[in-house]
């Protein structure tokens, strides 16, 4: 534990208000990174998972089924050949062009292999005891799920219904002695917005020395502003990028961090590797395809809207989503919709404790969807 847990470190940890009792669990993260079991995007995902005939339909994981673009594609197959090498060229490359479309100098964006590993790596660097992580409830879970495991305190705020379900960034801001405030917009699981003026009130007005982490990984999808220009002012502000969603590369690996140099530097401490070559090159190849966000926003929402109005032809509860998902009230013992709807071969999403009867619906493909209706009519009727 002394080599991953120096003496400095280990003092630095004390002072923010953690035991030594804690050294190993943090230790363990550390070592594990965005590997560590159940905290990670690939394996909450699997939280969802069910045994289930190849042919069937999975509208669980938020997964795009476009897959990467036909550039990315090109890209990956070509670098194969390079499979021996190292290559760090290439997450130098996506590193560029981020910065250049994001408006900020490039040692403000940071490369990873996803998005799991900088949030969980936050989590590490501004949380404690004593510096709550807060997050909306309902939320996506792993930010939580890695405070709690190493013993920093969690406080959830429940979204606004009377605001179309928008975090209250208000609560939000009011919770004493704050460490990271996390917000996913849109937010996951229930693919609503909240609206920029409210996010830059929050970090305006948030506690001093708190910082406010933006996960923008469906933020393409919805067509909402992003908040590059608050790291461009060096704000108290850490953005999250994935390329998992609207690029469609969630088994790829490819993921950003953008902020000002120092909190980059807290965060990437924890860790040190190499980026995929394949990742990175369809990141790089995904960034210059200039149609494919606008292009597949367009079939993502045409698809989503078409299964909303079947929701309201036929009086389904659900709550309205800017997102590649959604939530739908079943108003039952949502495992038994989950088993019916697997026997007719369609495999949806998981539930959140804090909406014990609603289940997350993701958006696929227009004939995915369709088979996902015939059989949703079949289990609620």
């Amino acid at each position: 534990m002394a080599a991953i847990l120096n003496e400095k470190l280990q003092e630095e940890f004390v002072r923010r208000g953690f035991s030594r009792r804690n050294f190993g669990r943090i230790a363990a993260m550390i070592t594990a990174g965005a590997t560590l079991p159940f905290y990670n995007e690939p394996a909450l995902a699997q939280l969802s998972k069910r045994t289930a005939p190849e042919d069937s339909v999975f509208i669980n994981a938020n997964e795009n089924p476009l897959g990467p673009c036909k550039e990315a594609r090109e890209a990956v197959a070509r670098m194969i050949e390079f499979g021996g090498r190292y290559r760090y060229s290439e997450g130098d490359r996506v590193q560029t062009l981020l910065s250049e479309q994001e408006g900020v100098k490039r040692p403000y964006v940071r490369i990873f292999a996803g998005s799991s590993g900088p949030l969980h790596q936050a989590v590490l660097a501004f949380t404690s005891p004593t510096k709550p992580f807060v997050t909306c409830d309902p939320g996506y879970e792993a930010g939580e799920r890695a405070a709690r495991s190493f013993g920093a305190d969690v406080v959830r705020v429940p979204l606004m219904k009377d605001k179309g379900y928008a975090h209250d960034v208000k609560k939000m801001a009011a919770v004493a002695n704050a460490g990271l405030i996390y917000i996913a917009n849109p937010n996951n699981p229930t693919g609503t917005l909240t609206p920029a003026s409210d996010i830059e009130w929050l970090v305006a007005n948030k506690p001093a020395g708190a910082i406010v982490m933006i996960d923008e990984a469906y933020t393409h999808i919805s067509g909402a502003p992003f908040h590059s220009n608050l790291v461009a002012q060096d704000k108290d502000v850490v953005i999250l990028r994935t390329f998992s969603k609207i690029y469609g590369m969630a088994g790829l690996r490819a993921g950003a961090a953008i902020a000002r140099p120092d909190l980059l530097d807290q965060v990437s401490r924890f860790s040190s590797t190499m980026m995929p070559i394949t990742g990175m090159a369809a990141a790089s190849a995904s960034l210059e395809a200039k149609y494919l966000v606008p292009e597949r926003r367009k079939i993502i929402g045409d698809v989503r809207e078409n299964v909303f109005e079947f929701m309201e032809k036929h009086n389904f509860s659900y709550v309205k989503s800017q997102s590649n998902c959604f939530m739908v009230d079943v108003k039952r013992d949502p495992g038994t919709v989950d088993m019916a709807m697997a026997e007719q071969k369609v495999i949806i999403g998981r539930v959140w404790p804090s909406w014990p009867t609603h289940v997350r619906i993701s958006i696929g493909s227009q004939d995915e969807m369709n088979k996902f209706k015939a059989a949703f009519l079949k289990v609620m009727a």
